[in-house]
């Protein structure tokens, strides 16, 4: 057998690694800059609390480390070819730990100070990020900022992890980063670095959100456990889904937490699972599996809705698919509870209208649909009457939709004829446009005067009337290609007075067709149209296109020149104009320091801040009274989600929404 002689691969303990020897970790120039924000941090360390609470023969596995010498003599430089980011928030993580420690445990610190600080230079870092870097960094891990009101990672990292490490978990965390392990795969002088490095990095697929779930899942069960729950489980969600798979785990998890997840991104649904699921042990699987397998089941339905057998059920579900899939979220979880008996058919079928009517009503007024379903999800856990009131909100009024129908081009023509004219099965029938959309010459709608003799006003008003709702009908194939093209007075006789819509037949009634026609039969189908399509009997509330601050997006940063996130903030019926997300986090959590104490203290101590008792590291702060300090140097991303926790502790969060702008909604 034939060895390796210019690469050697060594299973290795990640803390040991950075601590032995004098030699230096540098980041070459060509590498990226160093980007983990404070969720990657948060994963990070919540896997080494996991792992330090098994026993001493647990160990996590952080990856591959890919590095070559930098020279053929002992003691060179290392050069950090792959694995920079992990490793750069590993010493910040081990410099807020040993700042933490430094003062009341000096065995532990001198430990954290062999992996943070060469032995031989006692102000030099083991890792050396590239020069343009390399002071901001060493300045946060030695503790020497002198720039209070600076921003960067490292700061932000830094701060996140001092915050949530205190003195008496610090052997815990000491414990766990002491269980990490890692593939070191140095290279020797004649092998070929960049080829390595596209080798780890650029073949093969990269593992989608569903197949980490599926992996998350299995890994940690004997084989004989893997097997039964791939059979009993997983292949039945499988079999149920099919290639939408992924879309079923994101929108199972936007019902269960009441939060909206991006559709894509860095493996966002996967995250939100392993908090929602942190443990899958046999012991934890059991009835977990099940409601996954249950409403598996219940989106297989969704998307086939002749796997429905109530018939009525079955052609409500076929008509909220003509808005796509984004209500699915709500859907599962109403249908789930008429399938178990919790909500009767009736209850089931009502939230069903007024799904449709919210799409229906939001697309013709121009209205975007993002961001909706999460806080419809939320307001269902709270009953009946409180859906009924969140789709009140977002559902346009019948004053704005009339007024609408008369100019605007129908949405969804042939499912809102469909359902106005009573026919349910729409194959087999062509949208009709009574006036053609474009009238040859010699079209009439009298039979008298021909289209070339109609005045320029008279030709665009009828042009702008024959894509609304009084000017189209549903009439079956074969009489709408006999009568293609031809004037009103053939298509009456011909095609209208022979169809088997009434709808239809009633139109070939009219002498003649013109915008005055056109404009009548409109009034008539908008009273039916706002009747079918009903908004919730409630007060009328115009949310201005308000966000819930519950379903604000998290971002990572703000695009640097732009002034304004947002237009205001309604907070509890004031308007408060915030610009951004740093100015609503501030007043946030001074409200709250004012009104909710209480609550505001809670939080802060479940999740290790913003609010602390001292200025413990340096950075931007601001004073809340004599004795308690609000840190400011968080990116926005963790900035908003303290806001919307802080806000839910409190119980006042669906009362706080925000306006973005117009930049901020197309970020």
């Amino acid at each position: 057998m034939s060895c390796a002689t210019n690469v050697e691969a060594t299973a290795v303990n990640t803390i040991e690694w950075l601590a032995a020897g004098t030699t230096s970790i540098v980041v070459p120039v060509y590498q990226r800059q160093y980007r983990w924000d404070i969720g990657g941090c948060e994963r990070l360390l919540s896997d080494i609390r996991a792992v330090a609470g098994e026993d001493d023969e647990h160990r996590h596995f952080i990856g591959s480390i890919l590095s070559a010498q930098d020279g053929p003599e002992p003691g060179s430089d290392l050069i950090l070819i792959d694995g920079q980011q992990r490793i750069t928030t590993l010493m910040l993580l081990v410099a807020a730990l040993h700042h933490a420690v430094r003062d009341g445990d000096p065995t532990m610190a001198a430990e954290l100070e062999r992996v943070l600080v060469r032995p031989d230079e006692p102000g030099r870092t083991k890792l050396r990020p590239h020069d343009a870097w390399a002071d901001l960094y060493e300045s946060v891990v030695l503790d020497r900022r002198d720039d209070v009101d600076r921003e960067s990672r490292f700061d932000d990292n830094y701060a996140f992890f001092r915050s949530q490490i205190h003195a008496d978990e610090a052997p815990r965390i000491w414990r766990g980063l002491q269980k990490l392990e890692h593939v070191s795969i140095t290279l020797g002088a004649r092998a070929n670095a960049q080829q390595i490095f596209e080798s780890l990095n650029s073949t093969g697929e990269p593992l989608r959100d569903h197949e980490l779930i599926h992996n998350y899942i299995l890994m940690g069960l004997t084989h004989a456990e893997q097997l039964d729950v791939e059979a009993r489980f997983w292949l039945p969600i499988e079999r149920h889904t099919g290639e939408a798979i992924g879309a079923f785990w994101r929108h199972y998890l936007v019902m269960t937490t009441g939060r909206e997840l991006a559709a894509n991104g860095e493996h966002g649904v996967y995250s939100a699972f392993r908090r929602s699921f942190p443990r899958v042990d046999v012991a934890h699987l059991q009835a977990d599996a099940e409601s996954w397998r249950h409403f598996a089941e219940i989106y297989g339905v969704l998307l086939d809705p002749s796997r429905e057998k109530d018939e009525e059920i079955a052609r409500q579900l076929r008509s909220v698919n003509t808005f796509g899939r984004s209500t699915y979220p709500l859907v599962m979880s109403a249908y789930s509870d008429h399938a178990r008996g919790v909500i009767d058919r009736a209850e089931l079928i009502e939230t069903l209208e007024w799904i449709q009517a919210m799409h229906l009503r939001r697309t013709l007024v121009n209205l975007p649909g993002e961001r909706l379903i999460a806080r419809l999800c939320r307001a269902r856990d709270a009953g009946r009457d409180a859906l009924a009131r969140a789709f009140a909100r977002i559902t346009p009024s019948d004053e704005r939709v009339s007024a609408v129908l008369k100019y605007s081009e129908l949405p969804h023509a042939a499912y809102v004829l469909g359902r106005l004219e009573g026919v349910d099965d729409i194959d087999g029938f062509d949208v009709e446009h009574i006036a053609p959309a474009v009238p040859g010459d010699t079209w009439s709608g009298d039979g008298r005067r021909p289209w070339s003799e109609y005045s320029e006003d008279e030709q665009n008003s009828h042009r702008a009337l024959a894509p609304t709702l009084g000017n189209l009908t549903l009439l079956e194939q074969p009489l709408a290609e006999r009568v293609f093209g031809a004037s009103y007075p053939i298509k009456r006789v011909d095609a209208y007075a022979r169809s088997v819509v009434p709808a239809t037949r009633a139109v070939g009634e009219t002498a003649s067709w013109g915008t005055a026609a056109i404009t009548q039969r409109t009034v008539s189908l908008t009273a039916d149209l706002l009747r079918i399509w009903a908004r919730p009997a409630l007060p009328e509330i115009d949310d201005d296109g308000l966000t819930p601050i519950l379903d604000a997006v998290r971002r990572r940063g703000w695009p640097a020149g732009w002034e304004r996130e947002f237009d205001y903030v309604e907070y509890r019926g004031e308007r408060w104009d915030v610009p951004d997300v740093k100015y609503l986090f501030n007043r946030v959590f001074r409200r709250a320091w004012t009104d909710s104490r209480a609550a505001a203290l809670v939080y802060c101590a479940s999740h290790g801040g913003p609010i602390y008792d001292e200025m413990a590291w340096k950075g931007q702060w601001d004073d809340l009274d004599d004795t308690h300090f609000l840190y400011m140097g968080w990116d926005s991303n963790y900035m908003m989600t303290a806001v919307q926790g802080v806000l839910e502790e409190s119980g006042i969060a669906s009362e706080v929404f925000v306006k973005y702008s117009y930049i901020g909604n197309v970020m």
